[in-house]
């Protein structure tokens, strides 16, 4: 891969539909070896950015989950008690000095990589997805930038395990906390704002190739006018796909038809509450007397 052309054009292979500027980035992020820093609301297809790079590079995706108090043994390693609690028994009947147990039950047999160290001890690049940072507390986020810096991780009991291979990062936050500045200067940064109508468009008919054009483009039409309204939790381009590939079961060809059945498929859409009973039936018509 030598250009963002080529990396444009295999992420589309891949199902991903990113813009130039996106493909740029991940670009940049191959060759100068930098993470990215992905921000957007929740919705806008962060995470399937680093899905289609593990496709693109042919490798494997390690995803790390963050929320609040995680903390090294979920994100780095861990011993696993049980194994080294039998070992030490089985070692025990055999008369071996404690020290010699110490060392035997302190190795790597008995180490549980999670998936920051996983990731550097590959033998060839993983991508590794640090999925919402922005939910971690300040102190994972100073420990992760150690580890993104050095490519290297201390275990008491074993030493610096340098990286074998340096992954491929992506973070992604949904700026539900300011992130420090250390962290943003170490990343590659992109924002990835809602698609535009074209953008969406063509997402959708690249995911459900036999639904008819007219009913994609009223479907993506329908939706980004739901996107303008105040709602609690805008619909994204996940909930866009599960309505289309709803209507196609539902064997609806055109959203004009029968509002009623429209409505009653809005599950697929809004997912709380309040944005359930702001969009009434009066508001539905209205959205669906004004598509194109």
């Amino acid at each position: 891969m030598t250009g963002e052309p080529e990396i444009h054009k295999r992420l589309e292979q891949a199902g991903y539909i990113a813009d130039r500027d996106l493909a740029i980035a991940l670009m940049l992020l191959s060759r100068l070896q930098r993470p990215l820093l992905v921000e957007g609301d929740a919705g806008v297809g962060k995470t399937e950015i680093a899905k289609a790079l593990s496709k693109v590079f042919d490798c494997p995706l390690i995803r790390l989950q963050c929320y609040e108090g995680l903390d090294a043994n979920s994100s780095v390693y861990e011993w696993n008690y049980q194994h080294q609690l039998l070992s030490i028994k089985i070692r025990e009947t055999e008369g071996n000095p404690a020290g010699e147990q110490e060392r035997h039950i302190f190795s790597e047999k008995y180490l549980l990589k999670r998936p920051l160290l996983q990731a550097i001890t590959m033998p060839e690049p993983p991508v590794l997805l640090v999925d919402e940072i922005d939910r971690a507390d300040e102190e994972f986020e100073a420990y992760l930038l150690e580890v993104l810096s050095d490519f290297q991780i201390s275990i008491p009991e074993l030493g610096t395990i340098r990286a074998s291979s340096i992954p491929r990062v992506i973070l992604t936050s949904n700026g539900t906390r300011d992130l420090s500045d250390a962290l943003r200067r170490r990343c590659l940064y992109y924002y990835l704002d809602y698609p535009t109508f074209d953008k969406e468009l063509r997402i959708v008919n690249r995911h459900l190739p036999d639904i008819s054009r007219q009913l994609s483009a009223q479907i993506v039409e329908f939706v980004q006018g739901l996107r303008e309204m105040d709602l609690r939790k805008k619909p994204g381009i996940a909930e866009t796909l599960d309505w289309a590939a709803a209507l196609v079961r539902l064997d609806i060809s055109r959203l004009d038809n029968d509002p009623q059945q429209i409505a009653d498929s809005l599950v697929c859409l809004l997912k709380t509450r309040e944005d359930r009973n702001a969009l009434t039936d009066d508001v539905v018509e209205r959205l669906v007397a004004n598509l194109g």
